[in-house]
């Protein structure tokens, strides 16, 4: 039996590699005759700087930036040789002739995970310590950049990345202002720019929320990040005034509604009107950089999983996405998830399990989530 071993993140718990260890574990203990290939995915959050580096043979440059609320945190980017990646990854990135790709991972730099439950709030958050991650990234000798948007603790438009990127947001007397929060809009009245260039810049997305509305940032992403019920039409409106004076700025006004824009809190949206940066399908592109189709193709057994599987994990997260793709293809697939939810109809040969005991509260099924992944596997693969 010949496995694919392909787990992305169980946030807040698990890595995608320590998961995909744990089911290499498990199974060269109760199956050591089966032939094992491992493959932690990213979608764009945690783990996708230093997955995609290393598969590329690149180089991991670990730095410490701002994080979302101001404190000091470790981040990093990757430098790969565009020319070591498959021709269907580079053709994804459309990146012309640049010989150095810059690899930043938002979710390290401004994301959830440097924050306590209590300190999260997108009033507060700015994306600053992503701008710190890019630029670094270019002084290093990158010639374009490949940024991952998942796991974001900010609403700001990126427009705290773009004040490190020289789009400085000031007052109506052109004095920059000293925060980039949401907190410190009330004066942010135009942006100055430095007239310096950016190198093309690909953002890794998956989700297709456009900046305003119903399906916006706002309003579908905010409630994670800490905002309240009642702060939301005032975040609103705070967003869409501060996208009218960006787009002004750029000289390139309209990208509210751009599928994608709403990714990380609206950054898609700032990095599309000021760098003219373009959006990349996050799943097709690590499918095409880790050669997943190859993989699945030698696979007779695929198993992924991650932290919470439901409805969205079909719309274009990797697990989900790996088991359209194992179907097509006739390959048997088992998702081990942390929790399940309004899930719904499978593709064929595909089985989720649900690790966590009912009743469990939060904090301890994402202590004990090892534990409970390697016991579910133990129990499933042992009838197979």
């Amino acid at each position: 039996m010949r496995v694919l071993i392909a787990f992305d993140k169980f946030k807040d718990a698990l890595t995608a590699p320590t998961a995909c260890e744990i089911a290499r574990k498990v199974l060269a203990d109760i199956r050591p005759e089966w032939s094992l290939d491992i493959c932690p995915l990213a979608d764009g959050g945690e783990g996708f700087g230093t997955i995609l580096t290393h598969a590329a043979g690149g180089k991991w440059y670990p730095l410490e930036v701002t994080g979302p609320r101001g404190n000091r945190g470790q981040s990093g980017f990757g430098i790969v040789d565009p020319a070591r990646l498959s021709s269907a990854a580079r053709e994804r990135l459309d990146i012309g002739e640049a010989r150095t790709l810059g690899i930043v991972e938002m979710a390290s730099a401004s994301g959830l995970e440097s924050l306590q439950p209590k300190e999260r709030d997108p009033w507060q958050t700015d994306t600053r310590g992503t701008g710190e991650a890019i630029h670094a990234a270019i002084a290093a000798g990158a010639d374009a950049i490949l940024l991952g948007v998942g796991g974001s603790a900010t609403n700001d438009l990126g427009v705290g990345a773009l004040a490190q990127l020289g789009w400085t947001p000031t007052d109506e007397t052109g004095e920059m202002l000293s925060t980039t929060a949401p907190i410190g809009w009330s004066k942010l009245a135009q942006f100055r720019h430095d007239s310096s260039t950016l190198p093309p810049i690909r953002i890794a997305c998956d989700v297709a929320n456009p900046l305003l509305g119903a399906r916006g940032a706002t309003t579908v992403f905010g409630p994670q990040k800490g905002l309240l019920a009642e702060d939301r039409d005032r975040l609103e409106a705070e967003v869409a005034r501060v996208a009218t004076l960006l787009g002004k700025a750029a000289q390139n006004p309209g990208k509210e509604d751009t599928p994608g824009a709403g990714a990380a809190g609206g950054i898609a949206f700032g990095f599309l009107t000021a760098a003219h940066a373009q959006l990349v399908p996050g799943f097709d592109l690590v499918e095409a950089w880790l050669g997943i189709a190859d993989k699945l193709t030698n696979a007779d057994l695929v198993i992924t999983g991650e932290g919470c599987f439901d409805q969205s994990s079909f719309e274009g997260k990797g697990p989900g996405s790996l088991a359209h793709r194992a179907a097509e293809t006739g390959k048997r697939t088992h998702i081990f998830a942390g929790a399940t939810r309004s899930i719904p109809t499978l593709p064929a040969g595909c089985s989720v399990h649900a690790i966590t005991p009912a009743d469990t509260p939060l904090p301890a099924a994402l202590a004990e989530a090892a534990g409970n992944l390697a016991a579910t596997m133990h129990r499933v693969i042992e009838t197979e």
